[in-house]
């Protein structure tokens, strides 16, 4: 086990020293009203004759390498609060202030472990002095003095090394296990020529900077804007203040962001003890966030305040030491900041302390107690500008992470798709889910591409890592995939040409991916896998099957050759692609997730009987199954409904490429429309038919297809042996040619040409008419 540095092999006893001023807290001077003490102050020239450091500096005196300085049976010196703090309670097991308030809870300030060990009780043996009736001695670090000067049995550390002291009996002194009800007494001096009074104020010198600890520790565990800010005021309120306003400038610079002028400061958060108890005489819960105060502490407080230059609120903040509120720089700065209406309690019951980040100041907090409490010590002020530290560098940290999110989820979502097509014959839908204990940013794609022929390709790939890096290779990766697939190039070697890009990209570029090919015509999809987890197909009677197909190797390998299957694409079934991070984390593997996955989609299905569910309730339903504890990766998922297109709307035949051929085609369109009485769309279909087939059997050396399919839209498609794409031009009033494609742009809906490996498709696309029967 590490030892904490201010543990009992470094605190040797220091002897007493004769008192001397303090520049800080000395007798014989007076700092500056509402200044804090300089810290340094109680480690200067410790060896030097006659300083001791004085009670209450917070501080111990240390020798070299952190060894205490003085002889080996001298006490340790320790903060305190000074002389003249009071006497112990009954019923509590450390003193109260003068005003009966003690100022900071035990059940926060004994988990911390800061504030050093306390010399032993009396009664209890020191460190290498054998028990009362045993003669054993202990070995160092065993049974060692810990703060409060209890000792703790062998591996006791406690949560984080922590001390957590042992109940108290009724008159405040501890409960010793197996001694009945007979109670330890309280710290009290047990050292020649110390007092009460220096025993209570060194024990309270020690709960001052457990208490630190612990709020800092408490403000540290924050990550986000909101849990840091709401750190500082669960571990101040009631411990440390009895209310507490947080302001933070709006908006809040980032970095080396350069800040808007003039600095307005926002009031983010503000905790307080209720003013009564309820009904049941229970103290009521602290309220969250309210502008509120209370009557005893001043009203209501302003919710902007807008910092003038060089006004005393600008001075206040630039000085970023705290004050305390009767000061007269903190006076007139806290009207400036909470409004003219707040009348503050009197005396030393306010603290203004500046919040500084690493670079400017970011803000302000206020601590309150109310009239009827005691007031603020010297020493508190010291507990504050702590405070005030950690939570502006939280606050920095917490504005700089979230701008790094920001950043990572905006650049992954840039790289997905923003909207899915709607091709003909097939339905999707989609989900991306961020991972939720990792870094934000991940490496998951999916994507649809139409294909010539009414085809689609379902896309969706895994960037090995959490990093910026992995989504810079993600969108390369898809972008490559977008190209090839425009090729209409086969589903395996579109797999291999991505394994050679994520090579040339780096030898440690490595990803999964799984490309598919869906044809609504032939109810048949191709599938090839590069070490994705399967596919789920979905069927229309509900029955759910993990597809076989091969793994192959992850992209990135080389080397490595992909196969393809093909397989039946019923209408109405539901293909589901999905990356990892659905089926394994942490608390299972990959195939106990596929088979979770396979059930819930089997589940869904039954609730809608013959009809398959639909796509984005299903989708919700997919990701319900995720658990607390399986948001380890970032989740795509991509779901595809084969509807297909019905053999009888669809016409197709061959025609040679011959002079004839654009009348033949013409004819061909009309008995078509004619049988599906779709008589309205003649002309605009024989002029066009025409226009493209000419174009097409120009140049063509091997038969033209012609197809015509109906679906929601007429489209057209005719395709050729030529690979050069038809382009748009304007043509002049001498030319012969040249307008066919005018026509086409005029005419059609919408109208395209694809490259296909032998050759090219030009299609064109015509509203249906009014009344025709939607498909």
């Amino acid at each position: 086990m590490t030892e904490h540095p201010t543990s009992h092999h470094l605190r040797q006893p220091v002897p007493p020293a004769a008192p001397s001023a303090s520049p800080a807290r000395g007798p014989g001077s007076s700092a500056p009203f509402g200044a804090v003490p300089d810290p340094r102050s109680a480690l200067q020239q410790p060896g030097a004759a006659g300083f001791a450091p004085p009670p209450g500096a917070g501080f111990a005196v240390r020798g070299e390498n952190g060894a205490a300085a003085g002889p080996p049976d001298a006490p340790l010196v320790t903060a305190g609060a000074g002389p003249g703090g009071g006497e112990p309670v009954a019923g509590h097991g450390r003193p109260r202030t003068a005003g009966g308030h003690a100022p900071y809870d035990d059940g926060l300030a004994a988990r911390g472990a800061i504030g050093g060990a306390q010399p032993p009780e009396q009664g209890e043996p020191r460190p290498g002095e054998p028990r009362p009736g045993t003669g054993h001695v202990p070995a160092e670090g065993i049974g060692r003095p810990r703060e409060g000067g209890r000792s703790r049995p062998p591996g006791d550390d406690g949560p984080s090394g922590a001390f957590v002291p042992p109940p108290t009996g009724p008159a405040g002194g501890a409960v010793v296990p197996g001694e009945g009800a007979a109670p330890v007494p309280p710290a009290r001096a047990d050292h020649p020529g110390e007092g009460d009074e220096v025993a209570a104020a060194r024990q309270a010198g020690g709960d001052r900077l457990r208490f630190i600890g612990a709020a800092t520790r408490r403000i540290a565990r924050g990550i986000d804007l909101d849990e840091i800010v709401l750190g500082l005021c669960r571990a101040t309120v009631p411990t440390f203040a009895d209310a507490i306003l947080v302001y933070l400038r709006d908006p809040l610079p980032v970095g080396d962001e350069r800040p808007t002028e003039p600095m307005v400061l926002r009031l983010r958060r503000t905790d307080r003890i209720p003013e009564e108890p309820d009904t049941n005489g229970i103290r009521l819960p602290v309220l969250p966030a309210q502008p509120d105060l209370g009557p005893a502490m001043g009203g209501s407080a302003a919710e902007l305040a807008e910092v003038l230059t060089g006004g005393p609120l600008a001075e206040v903040l630039r000085g970023v030491r705290p004050l305390f509120g009767d000061v007269p720089a903190a006076r007139t700065a806290l009207p400036e900041l909470l409004g003219d209406g707040t009348q503050l309690p009197g005396g030393r019951r306010v603290i203004l302390a500046p919040l500084r980040g690493r670079r400017r100041v970011i803000g302000a907090a206020v601590f309150l107690r109310r009239p009827d409490r005691p007031a603020f010590e010297g020493d508190d002020l010291l507990v504050a500008a702590q405070l005030a530290t950690h939570t502006a560098l939280g606050v920095d940290k917490a504005v700089l992470y979230g701008r790094e999110a920001y950043i990572a989820d905006a650049l992954q979502r840039t790289m997905l798709p923003d909207s899915l097509p709607q091709p003909t014959g097939v339905r999707l839908a989609s989900r991306y889910l961020p991972a939720a204990e990792t870094a934000r940013v991940g490496g998951d794609w999916y994507d649809a591409i139409p294909l010539p022929g009414s085809r689609v390709a379902l896309v969706v790939g895994d960037v090995m890592g959490h990093s910026m890096t992995s989504a810079a290779i993600m969108g390369q990766l898809r972008t490559t995939a977008q190209t090839l697939a425009g090729l209409d190039l086969p589903p395996q070697e579109v797999l291999h040409h991505l394994d050679e890009q994520a090579q040339r990209l780096g030898s440690d570029r490595m990803a999964t991916c799984l490309y598919a090919v869906y044809d609504p015509v032939a109810h048949r999809i191709i599938v090839a896998n590069a070490g994705h987890p399967p596919p789920v197909m979905l069927h229309r009677g509900g029955r759910a099957e993990v597809l076989r197909v091969p793994a192959g190797a992850p992209i990135g390998v080389g080397g490595v050759d992909f196969e393809a299957v093909e397989l039946d694409a019923p209408a109405g079934a539901t293909l589901v692609l999905y990356t990892d991070g659905l089926v394994e984390s942490r608390i299972r593997d990959v195939w106990t997730g596929i088979e979770q996955l396979r059930e819930r989609l089997a589940e869904t299905a039954r609730l809608t009987g013959p009809n398959p569910p639909p796509l984005e309730p299903l989708c919700d339903e997919v990701l319900d199954m995720l658990g607390p504890g399986d948001r380890d990766d970032d989740i795509a998922l991509l779901a595809a409904r084969f509807d297909g297109i019905a053999p009888s709307d669809v016409a197709y035949w061959y025609l040679d490429p011959k002079a004839q051929t654009a009348g033949q085609a013409r004819r061909l369109a009309r008995r078509a429309l004619s049988r599906w009485g779709l008589e309205e769309l003649t002309d605009q279909v024989e002029l066009l038919v025409s226009e493209v087939v000419t174009n097409a059997v120009r140049y063509a050396e091997r038969p033209v297809t012609l197809r015509l399919l109906r679906t929601d839209v007429l489209r057209c498609e005719v395709g050729d042996d030529v690979p050069q794409l038809p382009r748009l031009r304007q043509a002049r009033p001498s030319d012969e040619g040249g307008r066919g494609l005018y026509l086409v742009n005029r005419m059609a809906r919408r109208w395209g040409a694809t490259r296909l490996s032998m050759g090219k498709v030009v299609w064109f696309e015509l509203s249906m008419p009014p009344g025709a029967a939607a498909r």
